[in-house]
This record gives C-alpha cells, sequence and structure tokens, in this order.
C-alpha cells in the first residue's frame, strides 16, 4: 500500500514495514545509474539512451519539479539559445545543452 511519501509493506508476522519513498527511489536512481554506466559501457548507447530518461524522470520526481515548471526551463532555454544565434559570431558561444520537453 502506497501512501503520499510513505511505502508500507506488512510483513508475514502482520507488522509494517514503513520505508521512506525518496529514500527506495534514491536507492533505484543508483541502480539505473549503474545500468545506464554498464549498458553504455558494453555499445548499447541507444538502451542507455532510454535509461538515461527514466533516470531524469525520477530525478524530477525526487526533487518534486512539475511539467510545468520543466516546460517553462525549456522555454527560457530555447529563448536564450535563439538569442545566442543573433549574437556576433567573434564573441565567445556557451555550449550548453539545449533541453526539449517531449510528452
Amino acid at each position: 500500500m502506497e501512501t503520499t511519501g510513505i511505502l508500507i509493506n506488512r510483513l508475514g508476522n502482520g507488522k509494517k514495514l514503513v520505508v521512506d519513498s525518496d529514500e527506495r527511489l534514491i536507492s533505484i536512481l543508483a541502480t539505473l545509474e549503474e545500468c545506464r554506466a554498464a549498458l553504455a559501457s558494453g555499445g548499447n548507447g541507444e538502451t542507455a539512451h532510454l535509461v538515461s530518461v527514466a533516470i531524469l524522470d525520477l530525478r524530477l520526481k525526487l526533487n518534486r519539479i512539475t511539467d510545468a515548471e520543466l516546460r517553462a526551463l525549456c522555454d527560457e532555454m530555447a529563448l536564450d539559445a535563439a538569442t545566442d544565434k543573433t549574437r556576433d559570431p567573434k564573441l565567445p558561444q556557451r555550449g550548453r545543452p539545449l533541453l526539449r520537453l517531449v510528452k
């Protein structure tokens, strides 16, 4: 039975084991990061990329970032990237990656 912020498991003896769901997600996140590294080093780049998407989703949940907040960040970064293209090419360019929300 899962409740907000708490995971409750019933043990065989009827007692409850309460585990903070954030701690559980952090543990899962560490496992996924190990899997991603193993996949990437094994030449499975596309699969490693898919695991990276799952990692991003978990991080958003852990940090309680809403879809609206992520969209606002992506919009701001896209606007910033468009502004960078109109800058003088002689000036140093920032090499930040551009994020895009795909739903």
